[in-house]
């Protein structure tokens, strides 16, 4: 039998490291359910870390959160995914706080709350709610530690040089941190649109869509191709 403790820590690790990537996600994932047996230490593991990490670290694990939710309901280990019912509010406002440090993780929030709705993890009358709360934190633009600071006015005042690092309490994130969000952003947009357009296992489910959606060929149609064939033709003589 594996050691809680190391069992623990290793995942602890799993969740300070995740990234952009579905890997990441997906391995992390996987070892929370090789080790179902601990699932409520390795919950408690996840709240922590929610509580512990930087916003950009946050928002990775909320993604997880899609993620092992996903895979514990087709490998039917509904624990994980009673827990996160039971606790999505927690992990809602560690992600997405309501001072607004979390301002620029609300859209992360809701996308992964839409796919657990979708995959009837969460109810919609749960997403709904939550949603009501979210509109008052979706403010990047307003909140003050997201705007920009005068330049001037922080080279002449030494004291506007520790606005710029926090403002009304709320840290502003360093460079780093918004280039990794960047990145990251980037990464998950990338693999956004390539899910859009990917076709599925059965070749002919686009063309019978499209098939569906392409009305009859009806007179109109005829005369508008008589009337094209010769135009062409017409184009043809002239040159």
């Amino acid at each position: 039998m594996a050691d809680p403790f190391e069992v623990r820590m290793r995942f602890t690790s799993q969740l300070q490291h995740l990234n952009a990537s579905v890997n990441s996600s997906q391995k992390a994932a996987h070892y929370a359910l090789k080790y179902r047996d601990m699932d409520e230490d390795l919950h408690s593991c996840i709240l922590e870390q929610l509580e512990r990490n930087s916003m950009n670290n946050r928002a990775n694990i909320m993604y997880f959160i899609e993620h092992l939710c996903d895979m514990a309901q087709r490998e039917n280990h509904l624990n994980f995914v009673r827990m996160m019912q039971k606790d999505i509010l927690m992990v809602v406002d560690a992600v997405a706080p309501s001072d607004g440090s979390g301002a620029a993780n609300v859209k992360v929030v809701r996308r992964v709350l839409q796919g657990l709705q979708q995959k009837s993890i969460l109810q919609p009358n749960t997403v709904t709610e939550i949603e009501e709360c979210l509109k008052e934190r979706d403010t990047v633009a307003e909140h003050p530690a997201l705007s920009p600071i005068d330049a001037n006015a922080q080279r002449e005042n030494p004291a506007n040089q520790a606005a710029f690092a926090k403002t009304n309490g709320v840290t502003r994130p360093d460079k780093r941190q918004i280039e990794q969000r960047i990145e990251e952003d980037r990464e998950r947009h990338k693999r956004l649109r390539e899910s859009i357009w990917a076709i599925g296992a059965d070749g002919d489910e686009e063309f019978e869509r499209l098939w569906d959606e392409v009305s009859d060929i009806g007179e109109d149609d005829y005369i508008a191709a008589e009337e094209d064939a010769m135009e062409r033709r017409q184009a043809i003589e002239v040159e």
